[in-house]
């Protein structure tokens, strides 16, 4: 079945494995590089998406896995996280931090674990499907495989 998939899903599935996340990548015919398009795609809510966002934060990467249906609250997020901002990171910062372009930024799958904040609203979904490492691969998974994967923090990001 990886055959098929990218070196950089390859990566993500490799990852998923080694995390006890049983959820197969699939490869979309079109790019889902947002949630909406993805949740177009998959016939799903835009709420399961698990988006995955990196931000620049007190010198380092933060990766926050949202629900497609929200906006973070950047300025409320580093109050919660007791940091002193939380900005966008740049393209070249996002490779840099995953390996991953964005757009298809995988929870997993990094040269190295990134801090990681997990939108508390994901749980109201008994499967939620997040990027695989390119824009045109998602795979399924369940809140607490999400925080577990990703050793993140649970919290209210808008």
């Amino acid at each position: 079945m990886t055959e098929n998939l990218s070196p950089r899903s390859r990566i993500v599935h490799d990852a998923l494995r080694a995390a006890g996340v049983s959820g197969e990548i699939i490869t979309l015919p079109d790019a889902a590089s947002t949630a909406a398009l993805a949740a177009a795609a998959l016939g799903i809510e835009v709420g399961a998406i698990a988006n995955s966002l990196v931000f620049w934060s007190d010198g380092e990467p933060l990766l926050v896995m949202t629900s497609g249906a929200h906006r973070v609250d950047t300025p409320a997020l580093a109050a919660r996280l007791g940091r002193r901002s939380i900005v966008r990171a740049t393209p070249e910062q996002v490779r840099a931090a995953t390996g991953q372009a964005i757009g298809g930024v995988a929870p997993t799958g990094h040269p190295a674990p990134l801090p990681t904040v997990v939108d508390e609203a994901l749980a109201a979904f008994d499967e939620i499907w997040a990027a695989g490492g390119t824009p045109h691969t998602v795979f399924p998974l369940t809140f607490d495989e999400l925080v577990h994967l990703t050793g993140g923090t649970v919290s209210a990001v808008d």
